[in-house]
């Protein structure tokens, strides 16, 4: 069979990249939650933590150390605890007053966590890590192209492999599009490592070090070669 002859050899493949960005932002999720056995203080009571802590973020949106931020879910519900025989207590009841942040500045960021996870009544839920918003978007479609590199170079190595020539993409898909498997994952969310340092005036502080933020990206090709 003479080369001009052979059929067209499919390949298909699937191209990865991965990158490690520095967190951008921190989304802080918190609450200033009350319990007791009267309703109408516990609700008061919540609102006398809530008050101060939203005038504080709102100072450091002044700062531009906050972006983002809410205070929109308000919780206030009763309960009756069993207790160690087995019996029904008295009522209980709580309040709950949600608050979310989006922070900027690390460093103000450790001062206000410090702060108040030391003050009765406040719940610190969690930190999410992320890169920021326009950022991410630059960042997707820098490990996008650079998974695409990498398909057309494994997809290049199989024809080298049985002697082709250069291979030409007739086919880009999101994974799971072109056969059936599970999809990666486009981003890995990451927890920060927290610890505490010691302060000049020998108290202890709380330390956040995020984790890097890594993007990865999946495509699948397929290609033909002469």
């Amino acid at each position: 069979m003479r080369q001009d002859d052979r059929m067209t050899l499919d390949i298909t493949v699937r191209g990865s990249a991965e990158q490690h960005y520095p967190a951008e932002r921190a989304i802080v999720s918190m609450a200033a939650a009350v319990e007791g056995s009267d309703r109408q203080q516990v609700f008061q009571d919540a609102v006398a933590i809530h008050d101060p802590l939203v005038s504080q973020l709102r100072e450091l949106v002044e700062l531009r150390a906050v972006g983002p931020w809410s205070s929109d879910q308000v919780r206030v519900f009763s309960h009756r605890p069993w207790d160690a025989e087995g019996k029904r207590g008295e009522t209980v009841h709580v309040a709950r007053v949600q608050v979310g942040a989006e922070f900027t500045d690390f460093e103000r960021l450790s001062g206000f966590l410090d702060f108040w996870s030391g003050k009765n009544g406040v719940e610190i839920a969690g930190i999410g890590w992320d890169v920021g918003v326009k950022n991410r978007r630059s960042y997707e479609a820098e490990v996008r192209k650079a998974a695409v590199d990498d398909a057309v170079n494994k997809a290049q190595s199989y024809a080298n492999a049985v002697r082709r020539g250069k291979v030409v993409a007739v086919q880009l898909a999101d994974p799971g599009m072109l056969t059936h498997h599970i999809e990666s994952p486009a981003a890995f969310p990451m927890l920060a490592k927290s610890g505490f340092a010691d302060t000049s005036d020998g108290g202890p502080q709380l330390d956040l070090t995020p984790a890097e933020i890594v993007i990865h990206v999946d495509v699948d090709a397929r290609f033909v070669a002469e």
